[in-house]
C-alpha cells in the first residue's frame, strides 16, 4: 500500500487566519484518502514556537533547552489536528518516529510533531519517509513552490519547477543548527532523501486542492524535488 508523509508547516496550522476552519476542512481532505493509503503528518511549530525561542533566548537559554520548548509546542499542533481528524487519528502525539510509524494503517492518519534537539520537523518528516518507504513527502509550506529568494520580499525571485537532490542539498548548506531556523528544507533531511531518493513536492500548505493533488502524485502547481 502506498504511503505518504505531509510535512506541515506550523506556519500553515496556526497563522492566526481561521485556523480551526483550516484544520477542519484539512482534516475533511484527508479522511477519504485514507481508504487507500497510509499517510503520516510531521506538525511544525510556526510562530508560536517561534515566540518561545525567541524570548527564551533573550533570557539565556541554550539551543538544546530552546529545542524543547519549540518540540513541545509542535505537539501541541499536533494535538489540534489530531482533534480535527476525530476518531481517524491516534489519541497520543507520538515522541519518536518508530512510534508513528507503527501507527500507520489503511483508513486512520498517524500525526506528530517533533523528537529531539537538533532534529527539525522537515528532518523527522524525511526520516519517517524513510522509515516507512513512503513514496513522496509532501511539504506544506506558507509559499506555492521554491523561488530563489523569497518570494514576499523580493519581486525579481524565480520560482523552481522542479529541481534535483542534489541542488536542493546546494542550496541548503551546510550552516549550523539553530533553534527556529527555517529553510526551505531542513538539512538533515535533504541529505536523507537523497540518499533515499524520496520524491519532496513542495506545495502552499493552506491550498486545499494543490495538497490533495500532491498527497495523490498528481500534477501540482508548487515544486517537485526529485532525480
Amino acid at each position: 500500500m502506498e504511503k505518504v508523509v505531509i510535512s506541515l508547516g506550523g506556519s500553515i496550522i496556526i497563522p492566526g487566519d481561521r485556523d480551526g476552519e483550516f484544520l477542519h476542512r484539512f482534516a475533511s481532505m484527508l479522511i477519504p484518502l485514507t481508504e487507500d493509503r497510509e499517510i503520516f503528518v510531521v506538525c511544525g511549530g510556526g510562530r508560536i514556537a517561534r515566540y518561545y525561542i525567541i524570548t527564551g533566548r533573550e533570557l539565556g537559554a541554550g539551543e538544546d533547552a530552546l529545542d524543547e520548548m519549540g518540540i513541545e509546542v509542535t505537539r501541541l499542533n499536533a494535538r489540534l489536528l489530531q482533534i480535527a481528524l476525530g476518531d481517524r487519528a491516534y489519541d497520543d502525539v507520538p515522541r519518536t518516529v518508530e512510534k508513528t510509524a507503527a501507527q500507520g494503517r489503511r483508513g486512520r492518519v498517524a500525526v506528530m510533531g517533533g523528537t529531539t534537539p537538533g532534529h527539525t520537523t522537515d528532518g523527522v518528516s524525511a526520516a519517517l519517509a524513510e522509515k516507512v518507504g513512503a513514496s513522496r513527502i509532501v511539504n506544506a509550506t506558507s509559499v506555492d513552490g521554491v523561488y530563489s529568494s523569497d518570494p514576499r520580499k523580493f519581486a525579481d525571485s524565480v520560482k523552481y519547477e522542479r529541481l534535483t537532490f542534489e541542488e536542493l542539498d546546494a542550496m541548503m548548506g551546510k550552516g549550523k543548527h539553530g533553534a527556529g531556523n527555517s529553510h526551505v528544507f531542513d538539512p538533515l533531511g535533504a541529505e536523507i532523501v537523497k540518499r533515499c531518493r524520496i520524491p519532496i513536492l513542495v506545495v502552499d500548505g493552506r491550498d486545499i486542492d494543490e495538497m490533495r493533488n500532491a498527497i495523490l502524485g498528481q500534477r501540482i502547481k508548487g515544486t517537485i524535488i526529485d532525480g
